[in-house]
């Protein structure tokens, strides 16, 4: 089941390509002006046409996250790493894949405190979640790629820090447009992030499906009536 590996790549290609083309919308009309300075990208989704755009991608991007979320928390369970630390990665991914579709829907320009509660869930619970994957790359399997998955996850985990940190004290001094370009790399690198999932979930087959058939069918066994005296 290779084909598993591409879920995502295809979460990665259509975020970033999506985002983008918001941002491009949002240029071309001219419902921001870069000459005043580089915009969020919560800006750019917040006038029509492209803020319907942008609610769409994020509905999408919110459910592929949830899916990758789902199967990784599978996948590490079934391979013996039925941990605490596990079971704390799927919480954590669950509310960050939440918060993503409440900041998509809830544009700042409709309901500001409700936008950055969903920006909040999506970039700092999302960090705490892909710190964990980074610490479950060392201490489950699959390990064949620990040597590239690993260190790509703390470099990619420590950038999304870094400009999460960056984004917010540049957009509280008032350098917004700092802030902002802040901003786009750490969410290219969030996309980035979820991209690494692929060296694990290539090696995603149903194995333990079939184990679990033949012990159902043996329990059957067990239970089949015995021919009255």
């Amino acid at each position: 089941m290779w084909a598993w590996a591409l879920l995502p790549v295809i979460l990665a290609v259509f975020g970033t390509v999506g985002m983008w083309a918001v941002f491009g919308i949002a240029v071309s009309n001219e419902t921001v002006n870069l000459t005043a300075g580089f915009p969020y990208i919560s800006t750019c989704g917040s006038y029509n046409p492209q803020s319907c755009l942008f609610s769409q991608i994020c509905n999408i991007c919110s459910v592929l996250a949830l899916w990758i979320v789902i199967i990784r928390f599978q996948q590490v369970r079934d391979l013996g790493c039925a941990s605490r630390v596990n079971t704390c990665s799927i919480v954590l991914g669950f509310i960050s894949s939440i918060g993503i579709s409440v900041l998509g829907n809830f544009q700042q320009s409709v309901d500001m405190k409700v936008h950055l509660l969903g920006a909040f869930l999506a970039f700092y619970v999302g960090l705490a979640y892909f710190w964990i994957q980074a610490w479950l790359t060392y201490h489950a399997e699959p390990s064949c790629h620990r040597k590239w998955a690993g260190p790509s996850r703390i470099v990619f985990c420590s950038l999304c820090t870094c400009l999460i940190l960056a984004m917010t004290v540049l957009h509280n001094v008032g350098y917004r447009s700092a802030g902002a370009i802040c901003e786009w790399a750490a969410v290219m690198c969030f996309f980035v992030l979820f991209g690494v999932f692929t060296a694990e979930f290539r090696h995603i087959d149903f194995h333990k499906l079939h184990v679990q058939r033949e012990g159902f069918s043996k329990s059957g066994s067990d239970f089949t009536m015995e021919p009255s005296q």
